[in-house]
């Protein structure tokens, strides 16, 4: 069985490695510099030019650059190719109605599917596989990044995008499915309802590439266990490209960071120090391939670990941890990104106070969000019907700025908790973050 897609680049020494992203980062400043002025003057604050960047040991000197300055630029301001070469956007959902979006050029689209089959190949994909995409399509990332991955690997790719739980069992079945790639939890409910409807000894499925949310240990093998395959994890953000930044190998022991393309450093998220392997941290990357949307030290605010510990495949990269927690009140929910700033943008442009309580379950597999909200004094003398009528105008207004349905509950005035004066704005009780 084939294990790597590109094997000399999956396999390459730790020097080979180094050499390559000493070279494509001191050509990405550059690329940078001349093209984006939002760098060239961040350079420029930092006493910086790009003489002084002269290999990997000097990726330290440069600033960082956070969410708030995607939004700061948004839509264009930090797109390094004209839009004339550029063929395709992707997008994050809004936090307080700005979006991040993220351009690619050709190559660029070519190098994310590369990295995307390498996750295939290492989950036992061939060209004899049947590989069905239950990620989103569209904006978000998921569905296009593994659809460009599968072909490349030559398997016959089934684009089914998210839901309708009926027809992905029935293309399951009738076309014989070796690979699934979903959302955990998305995983998770096709299993029971495969059980549910008795056709388990009809599933040809061997493995599943799973990410776009956090997921336990447990909920693994109760994957593993349900459905009869191998569950892989599959990490990347839409900042970055998407999809096969890093992919977990048979050893399902961390995930192999794609170095040819992204350089990961591990630092204090308080103090920006970058940290040594095997230290908690915040996960920071800089693409030293992408053309058109080049992030250099973006913070993406994931708390991990890195290593460069030998592994039994045989791939070389470095991997890391699950994320093991935020450095910022980020959730992901479903899959989605949801802030509380969102919650607060809603509730304070339909004139209720900010005083509200998220709470995020996880019944059966699947994510739930409920808001709770506290009403005004006026509110509060509104009748059953009124106060009805009111919940379901917000639920309509979260679904179109978060992009999934969230259960909103009016509350008595001054019943949400308050911690040391502050509201405690978010009560996560899924547990995600252990094994």
């Amino acid at each position: 069985m084939k294990r790597y897609y590109q094997e000399e680049i999956e396999t390459a020494s730790r020097e080979q490695i180094r050499e390559w992203q000493s070279e494509r980062l001191v050509k990405q400043v550059k690329h940078v510099w001349d093209n984006v002025p939002f760098y060239r003057k961040r350079m420029e604050e930092a006493g910086l030019t790009p003489d002084d960047i002269k290999s990997v040991d000097d990726l330290h000197k440069l600033p960082f650059i956070t969410k708030d300055d995607l939004r700061d630029c948004y839509p264009t301001g930090l797109v390094a190719k004209p839009l004339s070469e550029c063929v395709r956007i992707q997008s994050t959902s809004g936090t307080t109605g700005k979006r991040v979006v993220a351009f690619y050029t050709q190559h660029d689209i070519d190098l994310w599917e590369d990295c995307c089959a390498r996750a295939i190949v290492a989950a036992g994909g061939t060209n004899e596989d049947v590989c069905q995409v239950s990620y989103g399509y569209g904006l978000f990332t998921g569905g296009s990044g593994l659809n460009g991955g599968s072909h490349k690997v030559g398997c016959l790719t089934l684009p089914m995008s998210s839901g309708n739980t009926e027809r992905q069992i029935q293309f399951m079945t009738d076309l014989g499915s070796t690979i699934i790639c979903c959302t955990p939890s998305y995983a998770a409910y096709l299993a029971e309802s495969i059980n549910e409807r008795g056709v388990k000894d009809q599933i040809k499925l061997k493995a599943g590439i799973f990410g776009a949310e956090a997921w336990t240990e447990e909920m693994r093998h109760d994957i593993e266990n349900q459905l009869g395959i191998k569950a892989y994890d599959i990490y990347g953000l839409t900042e970055i490209s998407g999809p096969g930044v890093s992919f977990e190998c048979e050893e399902q022991n961390g995930m192999h960071v794609n170095e040819d393309h992204f350089i990961a450093e591990v630092i204090n998220p308080k103090t920006g120090e970058v940290l040594p392997d095997g230290e908690k941290g915040e996960l920071v990357f800089s693409c030293i391939t992408k053309e058109a949307f080049p992030l250099l030290r973006y913070r993406t605010r994931d708390i991990c670990i890195l290593s460069h510990e030998k592994c039994s495949c045989g791939r070389t990269h470095v991997r890391m941890t699950k994320p093991l927690g935020r450095s910022d009140d980020m959730l992901i929910v479903k899959g989605v990104n949801v802030f509380p700033s969102q919650i607060e943008t809603v509730l304070l442009n339909k004139g209720y106070p900010a005083n509200y309580q998220i709470i995020v379950d996880r019944v059966n597999n699947s994510d739930t969000i409920e808001v709770q909200v506290e009403m005004t004094a006026e509110m509060f003398s509104d009748n059953v019907g009124t106060i009805s009528a009111k919940e379901k105008d917000l639920v309509d207004a979260l679904k179109a700025m978060l992009g999934i349905y969230a259960k909103v509950k009016l509350v008595d005035p001054k019943t949400i908790t308050r911690s040391e004066g502050k509201a405690v704005r978010v009560i996560d009780k899924r547990n995600l973050y252990k094994g």
